[in-house]
């Protein structure tokens, strides 16, 4: 699929994992792309679906839609549909959604509870919620924060796992889960060692460093 993708289209992916892959998509499903960007993710949805499902991305990017759209023709794929929206108010329809993808786009948001709402009212019954995403945990001092930020891209808006999967219950869902993909140690060294001799590194251990934030598989259900 990949190889069919027109030049430097699979190149345009700032995501954070594989939540086509952690979806398990089945033929038929309709599935929704959250921050579908250039449409990578939207585009191996649909071959997964085939052509009885369907796969809507959502943007906010005027630019990014017209790049995911202008590609969806030279693929030829008429089973994906992008349309204009944020994240927190998502133009959907209600329970007509079986599976919801995103690729470290969540965690930009500065309401991520509504963006949880959201994706709760959209699937249906016995939905699923399939993300890759950055978290946090346990203390991460700012000056760190904000280095990995400027490396990841997505990790100054991320919060604290445990926070993450309290709004995740709290707007109705339920068999959470989490599994951490630890970022790079090498590159995290070299982050740290930019910082140079800082106090607030002198607080937190490299190890701890390694294991406070990272990009998380998140899938949980909707009842």
């Amino acid at each position: 699929m990949l190889a069919t993708l027109p030049e430097g289209e699979s190149a345009v992916s700032y995501g954070c994992g594989d939540p086509v892959t952690l979806a398990a998509l089945q033929p038929g499903q309709t599935v929704l792309d959250l921050g579908s960007g250039a449409g990578l993710d939207c585009f191996l949805a649909a071959k997964k679906v085939g052509e009885t499902g369907k796969v809507i991305g959502v943007d906010m990017t005027p630019e990014m839609l017209e790049r995911a759209r202008s590609s969806a023709k030279r693929l030829n794929l008429t089973n994906v549909d992008f349309r204009q929206g944020y994240l927190e108010e998502l133009p959907v329809e209600s329970n007509t959604v079986d599976v919801i993808i995103s690729n470290c786009v969540i965690n930009l948001s500065p309401d991520k509870e509504k963006v949880f709402a959201e994706a709760f009212r959209v699937l249906n019954a016995g939905g699923k919620l399939a993300v890759s995403d950055i978290v946090t945990e346990g203390e991460l001092p700012d000056p760190i924060r904000n280095s990995l930020s400027a490396w990841a891209g997505c990790v100054a808006g991320a919060v604290e796992v445990n926070d993450y999967i309290a709004m995740m219950k709290r707007v109705g869902f339920n068999d959470v889960s989490v599994t951490p993909v630890f970022f790079d140690k090498d590159t995290v060294d070299s982050v740290i060692d930019d910082l140079g001799d800082m106090a607030e590194l002198k607080s937190i251990s490299r190890d701890e460093i390694y294991r406070s934030v990272y990009s998380a598989k998140i899938t949980a259900y909707k009842p």
